[in-house]
Parts: C-alpha cells; sequence; structure tokens
C-alpha cells in the first residue's frame, strides 16, 4: 500500500525504538493546550511504538531532512470493525495542513485494508480530538468524519481515609482469581469479558469485542495488571458488576494513580450499590498502594448518569475529548 504524498522536503516512514523520545514531547505538545500538562507516559508511548501494543497497530512518522518526527498518526485495530485514529502534529509546520489530510487518508485505507482481512464489510474510523481543538476538528471535517459524542475524563483526590473502605451491605467484591504462578484465573476473566459486554449492550457505540481481542488490548498497557480486576456479587454468588483498572505514570510529585478503565453493572443488579462498591474498592487499593488519584472517562450523555455517580464521590472534570467517526464500506465509502 502506497505511503502517502507529502510535500516536498518531507517524507513518511514507520517509527522505530529510537523516535520515542521525539514522540512523547509531540504528544506532551498536542495535549498542553487542553489539560494543562505536557506530561505523556513514555513507556506506554515506548509500547506503542516497539511493544506489543505497536503488534495491532499501523503507523506513520512524517519527516523531514534531520529525519525527526514531527507528525504521527496511528490506526489501531480495535476489533472486528471498529479502527481508533490517533493523529498529532505539530502545529509550528508550515505543512501541517497538508500533512495532516494526507495521513487521514493513509489511515481510511489502513482500516479499510484491516476491515478486508477480518471478512467484514463495514468498519468505522474513530478520532477523539480534545474538545475545541478548531484546527483538528477542520481536518478531520474535511477528511469525511463528524462529531457524535463528548466524553468527561475525571479524576479524584485519594486520601489515607479512602483505605478503611467496606462494601455496602449485600454486595461482595473480590479480585479475580490467580493460580500459584501469579496468572489469572481464565473462568474469572471470562466472567468479567461478559459482564462488561452485558452492561454495555444500551450504551452509545457499543459493540462486540471477542475475549481474546479485550484481553490482548488490555495487556498492551503497560499499566496493566491482573491484581486490578475486581467482581462484584450480590445475593452472595450471583456476578453482578466488574471494574478493571490500571496504573497511572507517575505524575509531577513522582506518585502513581490508579485508572479505571472499564466499569459495568448488570441492568439486574443495578441501584443496589454495586457501582459504588467497586468504586470504594478501588479507591481503597489505591490508598493502600500509596497512590494519590483515581482518574476515568465516561459519556457525557450516558443513559445511566454516570457522570453523576463520580461527581458525588468527588471526582472533578479535568479535560474534555470529542468522538469524531466516519463509516466505511469496504471498497465503498458510505454517504
Amino acid at each position: 500500500m502506497a505511503d502517502p504524498e507529502l510535500p516536498d522536503g518531507w517524507s513518511a516512514r514507520v517509527p522505530v525504538l529510537d523516535d520515542v523520545a521525539a514522540l512523547v514531547r509531540l504528544r506532551g505538545a498536542d495535549q498542553q493546550p487542553w489539560t494543562g500538562s505536557d506530561r505523556v507516559d513514555a513507556e506506554g508511548i515506548e509500547s506503542e511504538v516497539a511493544g506489543e501494543a505497536s503488534w495491532t497497530r499501523r503507523q506513520l512518522v512524517a519527516v523531514g531532512e534531520d529525519d525527526v518526527p514531527r507528525c504521527w498518526i496511528t490506526v489501531h485495530d480495535r476489533a472486528a470493525g471498529r479502527a481508533l485514529v490517533w493523529g498529532y502534529f505539530d502545529r509550528e509546520v508550515a505543512e501541517v495542513d497538508r500533512i495532516a489530510l494526507a495521513f487521514y487518508r493513509w489511515a481510511q485505507e489502513q482500516a479499510m485494508a484491516m476491515a478486508a482481512m477480518r471478512g467484514v464489510t463495514q468498519t468505522r474510523l474513530d478520532e477523539s480530538p480534545f474538545a475545541g481543538d478548531e484546527r483538528q476538528e477542520r481536518w478531520l471535517a474535511e477528511a469525511g468524519y463528524a462529531k457524535r459524542r463528548t466524553w468527561l475524563h475525571m479524576t479524584r483526590p485519594v486520601s489515607t481515609e479512602d483505605a478503611g473502605f467496606v462494601a455496602r451491605t449485600g454486595v461482595s467484591v473480590r479480585p479475580v482469581g490467580v493460580h500459584e504462578n501469579g496468572m489469572p484465573v481464565a473462568e474469572d476473566l471470562q466472567v468479567v469479558h461478559r459482564m462488561l459486554e452485558e452492561s454495555f449492550e444500551d450504551h452509545f457505540n457499543s459493540y462486540r469485542e471477542s475475549f481474546p481481542e479485550f484481553v490482548q488490548r488490555l495487556r498492551e498497557d503497560p499499566g496493566h495488571r491482573w491484581d486490578h480486576w475486581w467482581i462484584a456479587y450480590v445475593d452472595e454468588d450471583t456476578p453482578a458488576g466488574t471494574v478493571v483498572c490500571s496504573v497511572l505514570a507517575p505524575d509531577a510529585d513522582g506518585i502513581e494513580g490508579s485508572y479505571v478503565e472499564y466499569i459495568g453493572v448488570n441492568r439486574h443488579a443495578r441501584g443496589r450499590g454495586v457501582a459504588k462498591s467497586l468504586l470504594g474498592t478501588v479507591f481503597a487499593d489505591a490508598a493502600e498502594r500509596g497512590r494519590n488519584r483515581v482518574d476515568l472517562e465516561v459519556d457525557d450523555d450516558s443513559p445511566t448518569n454516570a457522570d453523576q455517580l463520580y461527581l458525588s464521590l468527588g471526582f472533578e472534570c479535568e479535560y474534555v475529548t470529542d468522538s469524531w467517526f466516519k463509516d466505511l464500506s469496504v471498497g465503498i465509502e458510505s454517504p
């Protein structure tokens, strides 16, 4: 598949391990105006470029004569019919508008090729710019994307008082089981996957993700830990909900945090304090590990009003992103 046609003096290539430092700077500069911080997870970027996360991604960087990446685009083969697109562009580059549009065209070709390899006839491109980033929004609109959803990125401080949390009466929470060699019990992982699939059936943009896809994707994150998966039960032995977390890289003070990747409660158990019990378990675990914050992302229009629950538990919105979609038929672009 041909590389994108770039302006004179620029060329595209696949990023390599030696590019990580430049890509850390590029991503940091991309987020700083919207989050107030240019700190990014260098270990995570290394995984995307030269680690496990690179295996499910196709990506390019744009370089000039100095061979230093100034633009970077990634297409993540998330699941059958879903491709996540991430574009980072140095706004000081004079030709950045042309490079961005060429990269988004290339990303579309890659997503369609991924769909064809999976044998599916439809796929969705999904890019998540920061809310208010008018320049990137313009690139996406010109590439045929449309804004569909808004997401709140929330954070909550952790204190020593959180360590004493006790689950709601009638709800019990336990971590997934582990074997003597430290590996998780497969049956518990399968329960987590099934509950998340069922819990999110009525949520925006819900789609089926196979168990192997689910586990592989979470393991790609350097912050992944098996002992950050929990299952909640009601009526003693009925699985009712689950939460999957990861480790956040140290902040400016050198302290790690916890990140809620997923939290789901089955419909039959909603309203019984399951979500609060799961989150309380996360807070307690973070406090016991000496962490200073718990972060998560929530749909601004969640059908379960999850954002209100999080606000009531002390979370605050730190920044906002939007979802921009482009739906395609393999070989034929949809109108």
